[in-house]
């Protein structure tokens, strides 16, 4: 392997644990991460061995597929914890592009560097592993080395990690490459918005792009970059006053909320790829359309035109640019999953707060009698403990679940299925006590849940024969 993973990962660890120890959480909070630090130091070796132990065992091309896609893992999981840690000294700022004088206006404010992203490779597909290669532990769960190197052990094992140094706040380490996929809940509107304003950009690029350069995350504490840029659409201040627009009629212009982001970012992206279609009809530049769009949000317009094509011939262009564009258009698919359950519902209002709140904890660990109003316990939720917490932090306390499924059943009005809207549970796994299992519906044949041990909460369609009640 190129790298050692497990070791970055300690070092991650250690490092949260640090942090924590320097701030005024109470005692038993850094006592917590003193003991998680501590082990991870004492386990990590193990598990370097156990890993190096199975790539040995497989042919020389997997071995390195493999390698190569756990360095990527712990990566990721590095690169996601970074807000959490001790500030790195600063790169110097990045050089900017000036305009080119045959772009229009909005582009041409465009032009100079909009993003500063850096980015990883994305993972490679386990497919390549044979079915006994074998397993580790890790996170007190078993997986197998095409799990691991697909990150479906380090999600919910870092997730898990996060919550007991940093209880409260945002979902960081869950859902596709790392990122908070639990807030893309609350950008699902205008991310469809977004990509409905022209035929070139759609929803899942917009979404893929805004997981690599913020990771969803928005709002005044939100990450502003070495060079400047801010919200989670990572703009820089000349782009901003060019683009940024009161989408949401809230009276205010916000760089560091969603609508007005997200709307800023579909009309910038559709500008550039016009005017990438006007190149290429003139033979200015060649490429794919899209690769060449998401390159010029990246790295500025000018840059594709000077280059004929994909910006190339620089250490940024070559270090960031390309990797940004192939890592978005590697996740676009996996995005357009994501949003299918959402497509062309509602989720605002106290249902849908539900929904957003349980996909929090997406690629958190089942965990049998875990949770509860005030969030996970244990390490985790089991399939009650997710909906408890859901509905009673929706509701702001006014609706308080009983514990269990079977008793959850005789809370509220039950509906038919045909009519549930989201955040009504959803209930099934039926036995002569009642439901043995809970669910929050999402829409469109989608659900919400904890599964079963060995699994995570995760996203997934109704089963058959579930009934539904409304609650809130």
């Amino acid at each position: 392997m190129a790298g050692d993973p497990i070791a970055v990962i300690v070092a991650v660890i250690v490092s949260a644990a640090g942090a924590v120890a320097a701030t005024d959480l109470p005692p038993q909070v850094k006592d917590g991460a003193h003991s998680v630090a501590a082990a991870a130091e004492d386990t990590g070796p193990t598990l370097q061995k156990q890993l190096d132990d199975l790539l040995g065992t497989l042919p020389a091309p997997a071995a390195d597929v493999a390698g190569t896609a756990l360095d990527n893992a712990a990566t990721a999981i590095e690169d996601a914890a970074e807000p959490m840690l001790p500030p790195k000294p600063a790169e110097p700022a990045k050089l900017e592009t000036a305009p080119v004088a045959d772009v229009p206006a909005p582009v041409a404010a465009a032009i100079s560097t909009t993003t500063d992203t850096t980015t990883t490779p994305s993972a490679f597909a386990p497919s390549v592993f044979p079915t006994n290669a074998g397993s580790v532990q890790f996170g007190g769960l078993t997986y197998s080395l095409g799990q691991i190197t697909n990150q479906t052990a380090f999600m919910p094992a870092a997730e898990a990690l996060r919550r007991a140094l940093f209880p409260g706040l945002p979902a960081t380490f869950t859902g596709v490459s790392l990122s908070p996929i639990g807030a893309i809940t609350a950008f699902v509107p205008w991310l469809t918005r977004a990509g409905s304003i022209c035929g070139g950009v759609k929803a899942p690029t917009i979404a893929a792009l805004y997981a690599a350069e913020n990771g969803f995350r928005h709002g005044p504490t939100s990450p502003v970059s070495v060079s400047g840029a801010r919200g989670p659409g990572q703009f820089m201040p000349a782009t901003w006053r060019t683009y940024g627009k009161d989408a949401d009629g809230d009276g205010v212009a916000d760089i560091n909320g969603i609508a007005d982001s997200v709307m800023a970012s579909g009309n910038l992206l559709c500008d550039i790829n016009s005017q990438v279609e006007k190149w290429k009809s003139a033979g200015l530049v060649k490429g794919d359309s899209l690769d060449l769009t998401i390159a010029g949000y990246n790295a500025g317009a000018g840059a594709v035109l000077k280059s004929g094509g994909m910006p190339s011939g620089t250490p940024d262009y070559e270090n960031q640019t390309k990797p940004y564009v192939a890592k978005i258009r590697a996740t676009e698919m996996q995005f357009a999953a994501i949003l299918t359950p959402f497509a062309g519902i509602d989720i605002a209002g106290i249902g849908g707060r539900a929904v957003q709140l349980a996909m929090d904890y997406l690629g958190l660990p089942y965990v049998w009698g875990g949770g509860n109003i005030n969030g996970p316990s244990g390490g985790g939720f089991d399939c009650s403990g997710l909906t408890s917490y859901a509905v009673y932090k929706a509701s702001g306390g006014a609706v308080t679940l009983p514990r269990t499924s079977e008793t959850q059943w005789g809370v509220g009005t039950e509906i038919p299925l045909p009519l549930a809207q989201p955040g009504d549970l959803l209930f099934g796994n039926w036995q002569s006590g009642g439901p043995g299992h809970v669910a929050i519906y999402i829409g469109n044949g989608q659900m919400v849940h904890a599964p079963t041990t060995g699994d995570v909460v995760r996203v997934a369609p109704v089963f058959d024969g579930m009934k539904a009640r409304r609650v809130l």
